[in-house]
């Protein structure tokens, strides 16, 4: 999918059409005129920046103000990166503001964690919120306020029915709900019940406050939602101040009214909700009128997006924490070696719609590799090492090397001693068709150094090949061998010189294209999805610093781990092989 970046379009397009149109508010074939040109200007804009021109344009909005709104109830995965770069991205495009809020109305499942590792990852991605970071929690006096306004004005009771009454007595799709038989108490029996919540006097689940709007509503989230419970637990922000928590869908459109949100920018399955946030709104006639507008959410092949799930995987231990390189959390795509600069492209490229679909994550490798190609530099590793010995190297020397063939990133020192590693998958004693490394008797280069010659092998008693004995060709330093072809070349790296390195070779954390195909989701868990291996590399990379990102050598993209890495054991993560598949 291919949509024009609005950020294209010159910056004072949009500020044009909106002065414009204001300036001649007093001609109408001149304000007319401005009109159509603003309209002409969100061609090839996605529907929802397309909205927010027109509101511009016409005057209804003077600013744009838009807000990422995450409950810390898990970490941000790549569905959230798509909403944070679309909120952000829409403020920043229209010289706006947006706002971090932290939905932070349910404690049981909240940590500051998750809060830290939220304002990490945004930042992490480039972009900065307006002002403090803001919490629902600090608007729930305000809440409190509101919800007294509703049962003064017969818009809420308190229903003393239990939960799974309320469940049953909802309906479904095909049958209209049954009113509760509190629904009718007076308002000055609700004002008391609801004060009787607020200071203790019901057990959690005794009580609840719904809003009354119209159980046989087709439309079930309309049918007397809850707006209050009772959780009786305390608050990560307001200790223990409350014992009554208001529900996401109550707080949400009134935090956005607060803040004098213009668009609430949701994903699709909030649809069926936009009824309510408008009813709570207009009932209680807040100042602001955000308007909620709804987008397809991320979806990925071989991708997880769901905290809960993602939850179980730490919880299950199938992975080693939220920041798991194999995990879509913004921390385990970090850790990974992903880049902020790739991620963004990738939701550019994706782009926002109303319909729903799947990715694919061919896409998403792609960027990635993008943003790494041309910044990281190279060096060399042996993965799976076999010992080679140059019989005819006169002394150990000392070459030196670019850091990257086509940007200017300095030069790096590459030791050559008679005693190397080459990679075991380098060698065939009885080579398949087309195979063009080393051989017995065979020729092959070594990247950046000499042509070798194998000469012998050396086999355990199992018949294990566990050195081979090879010899240089002198004058092939820098220059091809005169009279013959050789074909192969294959990185190597200084048995002696060399750094022992734990490298980390990570696959697709599942083996389905749909995770959640079948009845349990972890039966589809790619139990091969990490390899350890103990490898060499040479001395430029173990100098890295935690986070540098490298091209080995015929093997991928790496990075140091951002917390195992030390220069005296390091410890590398594969970020992607060198093969891109992905067509576009």
């Amino acid at each position: 999918m291919s949509i024009m970046n609005p950020t294209d379009l010159p910056k004072s397009t949009t500020a044009t059409s909106h002065n414009s149109v204001h300036n001649l508010a007093e001609n109408g074939q001149q304000e007319q005129q401005g009109k159509d040109q603003a309209k002409d200007q969100t061609v090839g804009l996605d529907f929802i920046r397309a909205i927010i021109a027109d509101d511009l344009s016409t005057g209804k909005h003077n600013q744009i103000v838009t807000r990422f709104p995450p409950e810390p109830n898990g970490y941000l995965h790549l569905g959230h990166v798509k909403s944070i770069c679309l909120n952000f991205g829409i403020a920043n495009e229209n010289n706006g503001l947006c706002n971090l809020r932290l939905d932070d109305t349910n404690p049981i499942a909240e940590d500051q964690e998750y809060i830290d590792n939220i304002e990490k990852d945004v930042k992490w991605l480039g972009f900065n919120w307006n002002g403090e970071v803001r919490h629902a929690s600090s608007y729930f006096g305000q809440l409190y306020d509101w919800a007294v306004q509703l049962i003064k004005q017969g818009d809420a009771y308190v229903d003393l029915q239990t939960i799974e009454q309320i469940r049953l007595n909802r309906g479904d799709f095909t049958q209209a709900g049954t009113n509760s038989p509190y629904r009718d108490q007076t308002v000055e029996e609700n004002l008391a019940l609801f004060d009787k919540m607020k200071n203790g006097g019901f057990e959690v689940g005794a009580a609840v406050l719904r809003a009354k709007i119209d159980m046989a509503s087709p439309n079930v989230h309309m049918r007397d939602p809850v707006l209050y419970r009772i959780l009786n637990v305390e608050h990560h922000q307001t200790g223990n101040d409350w014992i009554i928590y208001p529900m996401y869908d109550y707080a949400h459109p009134l935090g956005d009214a607060i803040e004098g949100i213009t668009h609430s920018l949701c994903t699709l399955e909030f649809e069926d909700h936009r009824p309510f946030y408008e009813w709570v709104i207009d009932k209680v006639n807040t100042p602001a009128k955000p308007r909620q507008i709804e987008f397809s959410r991320l979806n990925v092949d071989y991708t997880l997006t769901s905290k809960r799930k993602l939850k179980k995987l730490v919880d299950d231990s199938v992975v080693a924490g939220w920041d798991d390189p194999r995990m879509p959390t913004v921390a385990g795509m970090r850790r990974r070696g992903f880049t902020p600069e790739g991620l963004r492209d990738f939701c550019h490229r994706v782009g926002v719609s109303k319909n729903d679909g799947i990715v694919d994550v061919g896409l998403l490798e792609f960027c990635i590799r993008q943003s790494i190609e041309n910044v990281a530099p190279r060096g060399m590793a042996v993965l799976r090492p076999l010992k080679v010995t140059l019989s005819n190297l006169p002394e150990a020397m000392t070459l030196k090397h670019a850091r990257h063939p086509n940007v200017d990133l300095g030069e790096r020192e590459i030791p050559l001693t008679s005693e190397i590693y080459i990679d075991r998958a380098d060698f065939e004693e009885v080579p398949p068709k087309g195979f063009k490394r080393l051989i017995p008797d065979g020729e092959v280069r070594l990247r950046h150094a000499y042509v070798i010659r194998c000469d012998e092998v050396i086999k355990d008693a199992a018949g294990n090949v566990i050195e081979l004995k090879c010899s240089i060709d002198p004058e092939t330093l820098g220059k091809n061998p005169e009279g013959r072809k050789v074909k192969g070349v294959i990185q190597w790296v200084s048995a002696s010189a060399g750094i022992p390195a734990e490298i980390r070779i990570y696959d697709r954390l599942f083996t389905h294209a749909n995770p959640e195909d079948g009845d349990d989701f972890m039966q589809n868990v790619n139990v091969a999805s990490q390899t350890t291996l103990q490898a060499f590399v040479e001395p430029s990379l173990a100098q890295a610093n935690n986070g540098d990102r490298f091209q080995f050598e015929r093997e991928g993209y790496f990075i140091a781990d951002e917390k195992d890495h030390t220069t005296a054991k390091p410890v590398f993560n594969r970020i992607l092989d060198l093969k891109d598949s992905w067509k576009g």
